[in-house]
């Protein structure tokens, strides 16, 4: 779905984790599927401790092992159709925000590694595709980094959009990796697939709920503009 847009200053968020308020999903799907590799379920602490892209170094991790490129097609089958089966519940609180900033008119768009149909079907689904400007998923095999994927969502856009006018919300040190990539401004939150340890070590600003998230993203951006006027 893609509306083009001129507006400056914007919002691009990142799903699960963030907008999907879907941990105990994907702890329940990962511990659905490890033991078919011989692994052993894990807690939602040690999850958000290890969780990593590209997924499959996870697996790796977890087991103490290399997994196969069968184990591994088989599993991610396995784990999305898990997934899938769990209903889609939205952070507290995301759609009236959303809806907020759709009125002062800040622009907003979102950007996942998720698989983009499956992507696409959960936004609609929960009723806030209409408030994006544009929805990215990810289209081939997973991916080591975000950062190509931020870039590109970017540029699809359009011309009249200034990366640093962009605030990056997400809950992994690689969303913060990828705003900085394009000269984004990054904003983390607690609450998502990594643990807050993890995100504090990163620098980028951290935050306890989205609302925070957003208030102190754009107060960055507004610092920026002022800075180059």
């Amino acid at each position: 779905m893609t509306h083009r847009t001129t507006t400056r200053t914007r919002i691009v968020w990142d799903w699960n984790g963030t907008v999907r308020d879907d941990l105990a999903d994907h702890v329940a799907a990962l511990n659905a599927t490890l033991p078919a590799l011989g692994g052993r379920p894990v807690s939602a602490d040690t999850y958000r401790a290890k969780h990593r892209v590209p997924i499959r170094a996870f697996y790796d991790e977890l087991l103490g092992r290399t997994i196969t490129d069968a184990e591994w097609q088989s599993n991610d089958s396995a784990f999305l159709t898990v997934l899938d089966a769990r209903p889609v519940r939205l952070r507290t609180g995301v759609r009236q925000l959303m809806m907020r900033l759709r009125a002062r008119g800040i622009g907003q768009s979102l950007l996942s590694l998720a698989p983009h149909d499956r992507l696409e079907r959960e936004v609609h689904h929960v009723g806030i595709g209409a408030l994006m400007d544009r929805v990215d998923g990810r289209h081939g095999p997973s991916v080591t980094s975000k950062a190509p994927a931020l870039a590109a969502h970017l540029r699809a856009l359009g011309p009249g959009v200034d990366p640093a006018g962009v605030v990056v919300i997400g809950d992994s040190c690689d969303d913060a990796a990828a705003a900085r990539a394009v000269g984004a401004v990054p904003v983390l939150h607690t609450g998502g697939l990594h643990s807050a340890e993890r995100l504090a070590a990163d620098g980028a600003p951290l935050v306890d709920t989205l609302e925070e998230a957003v208030e102190i993203g754009l107060a960055v951006v507004s610092e920026r503009v002022g800075a180059r006027a």
